[in-house]
């Protein structure tokens, strides 16, 4: 029996199940406009206008101090529309006497667009900017390609000619933006860090190094945190001289290359690190982590994450997980770990005790202490 045949009900049945999946289907197909509505949103900078007017603003408003002509205003309402179902922005109707005058839509920040202001010290706008730029997005055009074909290049490569590393080294303002976007991330990682297990973490630590910290923003948030800490960045060269040139500046920053040397402190601190290599060069990480540090007393702190599909009871995070895996497959040759696969690279190494905080961030990211 075809898909179509049958009594009127068990064809009214598959026809509802086929349309359910096409709009599956559709949802999956126009997801870009999420993101891309978003990165539209920041380029506008439209949180950072709610921001300054210190409570909702009404949609006139909006367009006027964006400069949008009144002729595109209802497009930009059907882009806030989205945007406000996306959770990004809220609205409420004021004014109006609900006979001859319509009351007009006022927006204001949510937990998430407050996330998107430029001016506050924890912000994730220049993430969301690097992450949706058109160099990011390239290596999606590659995938299918690059599953069939042999050899160790990635989607990045393929798509741009060099690794990620090498493509922002040779080009300022892709290294300006991936930086950047780096470092909002860090102001909010670090401060979870701090917040949830840094006394923990940090116990008995005088000198940290801070091992690809790119331009210092985890550096100088552990500096406020713990004053009596001396902190060093270690990062590549291209990366290092982007850096904010303070004669105040507490932390030291250092050009080079963590597969060949790392220098000696009392703690090394990788955050964002590992998922971005093979367990191979992991592990030659590792080891030079091992030469670093001191045999008592040293310490070992990852920030990273645990994949894990059987005890993530939270279906945003693990989400989460599954897209930042995939990101991670396009841009480098590294992935995100379960449990299993930190252990083996951990033991390699030649780490015989490790400790994990599986509940940091919600079992999204984890930090782990490795012992000699």
């Amino acid at each position: 029996m075809s898909g179509m045949e049958g009594s009127d009900g068990e064809t009214i049945t598959i026809l509802e199940e086929q349309l359910q999946a096409q709009a599956h289907i559709w949802n999956h197909i126009f997801s870009m406009a999420n993101c891309m509505s978003l990165k539209c949103a920041v380029e506008l900078g439209i949180p950072d206008i709610i921001q300054e007017h210190g409570r909702p603003i009404a949609l006139s408003e909006l367009v006027a101090a964006i400069r949008i002509p009144p002729s595109k205003a209802e497009n930009f309402r059907r882009l806030l529309r989205l945007l406000v179902h996306n959770g990004i922005f809220s609205v409420q109707k004021q004014g109006g006497d609900g006979i001859l005058m319509e009351a007009e839509e006022s927006y204001d920040l949510t937990p998430c667009s407050r996330l998107l202001v430029k001016s506050r010290r924890v912000n994730v706008a220049a993430q969301v900017l690097m992450e949706l730029d058109p160099v990011s997005l390239s290596p999606w055009e590659h995938l299918s390609r690059w599953f069939k074909k042999e050899g160790g290049s990635t989607p990045f490569e393929d798509a741009n000619g060099s690794s990620l590393w090498d493509y922002a080294g040779q080009r300022g303002e892709v290294n300006r933006l991936v930086n950047e976007g780096m470092a909002s991330d860090s102001r909010l990682t670090v401060t979870a860090l701090i917040a949830k297990c840094g006394k923990v973490v940090f116990q008995g630590v005088k000198s940290v190094v801070d091992v690809g910290g790119g331009t210092g923003a985890t550096a100088r948030a552990l500096a406020r945190a713990f004053p009596d800490l001396k902190i060093t960045v270690m990062d590549l060269p291209h990366v290092v001289a982007e850096a904010p040139k303070n004669v105040n500046d507490v932390v030291q920053f250092v050009a080079g290359d963590m597969f060949h040397h790392i220098p000696p402190a009392d703690a090394v601190f990788l955050k964002w690190i590992f998922h971005c290599w093979s367990d191979e060069e992991s592990v030659k990480i590792l080891r030079r982590c091992r030469e670093a540090i001191p045999e008592k007393g040293g310490k070992v702190i990852i920030v990273d994450m645990v994949v894990d599909p059987v005890n993530n009871r939270d279906e945003e995070y693990f989400r989460t997980q599954l897209f930042t895996d995939l990101i991670i497959m396009l841009h480098t040759p590294g992935k995100e770990r379960d449990e299993q696969q930190w252990k083996k690279i951990f033991t390699e190494a030649g780490f015989s005790r490790f400790t994990s905080a599986r509940n940091f961030f919600a079992s999204r990211k984890c930090y782990t202490l490795l012992s000699l």
